[in-house]
């Protein structure tokens, strides 16, 4: 029997958005590993494919995993964003949208470092480069403009993760517009970097603004097993303040009864405020 969806697709207003570490391809894991990814791509195309996100943020993309993801989602969507590299390629954190719902307007990726435009500079004591991709999009069923960034912090330095988070929170505030920010920042709440994300009131966390939780609040990063509670929920969804966030949830289900990743997605349904509200 096939397993319910979490939210699966919604209707305008609403908006799904959705936030997934993917795990990029290792290929030195043995075949009978959980991590081989021949052994994942079935369920994680299963859980993209059933929920149907409006927009989906994914993390650890390989570009041959970026475009299967892309498959997966078919014609009615497209991607953006590409490998964190100096030459474009390597992990990246590729943005998906629903192209028949949400209208590009433009879109930049950028180096989380001093030298933003540089693509794969690092700083701040992160060993390898990290991204972020943003997007400027009007919603086409409502008119209203707003931001989405997707970003992946450095999971070593936390004097990188810090200073990531006021990159973002910065360009969320300059952009005077509506946003909603996804990511596997790598930590959890409380944190530094969450306290620096969320400072001013620029960002609120979705979790917390939900007005329905549909699951627990379990740590994301499952490493291949049960979820649990009283670990930290790493993978974010995180909205400006007039953003409306109906219902919210960790995905917990094993496709075939198979983890599609050492994450699980986490999924919300948000309104944009009406422009003037």
């Amino acid at each position: 029997m096939k397993e319910k969806v979490l939210i699966g697709q919604v209707a305008a207003p609403f908006l799904h958005v959705m936030t997934f570490n993917i795990r990029r391809r290792m290929p030195k894991a043995l075949p009978p590993s959980a991590d081989r990814w021949a052994t994942r791509q079935p369920a994680v195309a299963e859980l993209i494919r059933s929920e149907r996100p409006t927009l989906l943020g994914v993390q650890e993309a390989l570009p041959g995993q970026a475009r299967f993801v892309a498959q997966t989602l078919g014609r009615g969507h497209r991607r953006i964003g590409h490998g964190r590299n100096a030459d474009g390629q390597g992990e990246g954190t590729p943005l998906y949208f629903d192209t028949d719902r949400l209208r590009l307007l433009e879109w930049s990726q950028l180096a989380l470092s001093d030298t933003p435009d540089k693509p794969g500079s690092r700083g701040w004591g992160n060993l390898t480069p990290r991204e972020l991709v943003r997007a400027e999009f009007r919603d086409r069923a409502t008119g209203i403009r707003f931001l989405a960034i997707n970003t992946h912090f450095d999971n070593f330095s936390r004097r990188a993760r810090v200073a990531a988070a006021a990159q973002v929170r910065q360009l969320v505030a300059d952009s005077g517009l509506p946003a909603i920010v996804t990511g596997d920042l790598n930590t959890g709440d409380g944190t530094t970097a969450l306290v620096e994300l969320l400072r001013d009131g620029v960002l609120v966390d979705a979790w917390g603004a939900a007005e329905k939780r549909l699951t627990p609040e379990w740590g994301t990063f499952t490493n291949y097993r049960d979820p649990q509670l009283k670990r930290k929920r790493i993978d974010w969804i995180a909205v400006t303040p007039g953003v409306t966030v109906d219902r919210i949830g960790i995905d917990p289900r094993r496709p075939g009864g198979v983890w599609a990743s050492d994450h699980l997605p986490v999924q919300a349904v948000v309104r944009l405020p009406e422009v003037g509200a």
